[in-house]
């Protein structure tokens, strides 16, 4: 596939203040709660389960990226918070929505956002001005109330329960105003960033073309010094000189995948994400890359084209490792309709495919 030569826009995060994340900003931003733009047709607890284990999703980042006919534009990705959920190959636990709002709508002021903070506190709202309610754990539709004060929301009961358990039992037999009591720290959320962007430079040196591959003599080489009881294993199993071919073209031509992914991200090793609507991944591997018909048509019928990838670094900052499992992944690659379509269900579902981190490039 020829290289876009569309600029390639690099992702990294960086702390702010609160106010700058919250809807009016427009902000691309990782984790805490998602800072919704349109108000019509959020996802709802179904649509923001876990494929695997059904339970809900957390918000992992959301990424501002206005469009030629759609002057709002906002992508939301949301993970799985349990590791057991991303094993290999495993692409249900991710769901990605993109949501879009002309100029001029009942939400936003027809100018730009204010450049200074509002008056007085700014505690995470958990009521949109249309009036709906959120869920005060993450931050999504929260169609659910609790049965004694009625006045916390939730997406569904286990995020009640988590709630109940590390504040609103105290606030409710209080029987106080929980809509302006600052959410608790439940544990759930991934830590809150900025997400800042720049073009991608590239060093004069840093080739993004394949080097040669592995020679015939290089694997004949190999193949006259395998010992003897190796060589009747390898008769047993009917492996032939062109398979021994095959295999180490294979081994060579993944390593060297692996180092155009590395000498690439070095010039900009902090980098989180990797932004070129319409251009091509960065794979880590070439193991489990995609072909055009594992990317399923948008609803609308037409194509999905790649968009943006969250990089591996982006995990450092998610606050996941444990002594057992964590999440995981190599590239989280994310394709969106390439006409764009603005759907009746106003947030409309996209497309994610994960490549795990080959063992063999570890």
């Amino acid at each position: 596939m020829a290289a876009s030569i569309t600029v390639m826009e690099l992702g990294f995060v960086q702390e702010c203040e609160p106010w700058r994340l919250r809807s009016p900003q427009f902000p691309s931003k990782v984790g805490g709660r998602p800072a919704w733009l349109g108000e019509e047709g959020l996802p709802g607890p179904e649509r923001l389960q876990c494929g695997v284990c059904k339970k809900p999703l957390a918000f992992l980042l959301q990424v501002y990226a206005p469009c030629t006919g759609s002057f709002h534009r906002t992508l939301y990705l949301f993970a799985c918070r349990d590791p057991a959920c991303h094993r290999a190959g495993e692409n249900r636990s991710y769901k990605v929505f993109r949501n879009q709002l002309p100029r001029k709508n009942e939400t936003y002021s027809y100018g730009p956002p204010p450049d200074s903070p509002p008056p007085g506190e700014d505690p995470a709202s958990f009521q949109l001005k249309c009036g709906l309610q959120l869920c005060r754990v993450c931050g999504c539709l929260g169609p659910k109330s609790c049965s004694r004060c009625h006045k916390a929301n939730y997406c569904d009961r286990l995020h009640q329960l988590i709630d109940w358990r590390a504040q609103h039992k105290v606030v409710c037999a209080q029987e106080a105003d929980v809509r302006g009591v600052e959410a608790a720290d439940h544990g759930f959320l991934f830590p809150e960033y900025e997400l800042v962007t720049e073009p991608e430079e590239l060093d004069c040196d840093t080739s993004l073309t394949d080097d040669s591959t592995m020679s015939q003599m290089d694997v004949e080489s190999m193949s006259s010094n395998v010992p003897s009881n190796l060589e009747s294993s390898l008769d047993d199993l009917k492996l032939n000189e062109d398979d021994l071919t095959a295999m180490a073209k294979h081994e060579s031509e993944d390593d060297k995948a692996f180092s155009r992914f590395k000498k690439r991200i070095s010039v900009e090793p902090e980098q989180v994400l990797r932004y070129c609507r319409g251009g091509d991944p960065l794979w880590i591997s070439l193991q489990n890359v995609p072909a055009e018909n594992d990317i399923p048509n948008c609803e609308c019928g037409a194509k999905r084209a790649f968009e943006f990838q969250v990089m591996p670094q982006l995990l450092n900052h998610l606050k996941v490792d444990s002594l057992q499992e964590s999440i995981d992944w190599g590239v989280l690659a994310v394709y969106t309709c390439a006409a764009n379509c603005n759907a009746e269900t106003c947030y409309v579902e996209e497309f994610l495919w994960k490549q795990d981190v080959s063992v063999d490039t570890m």
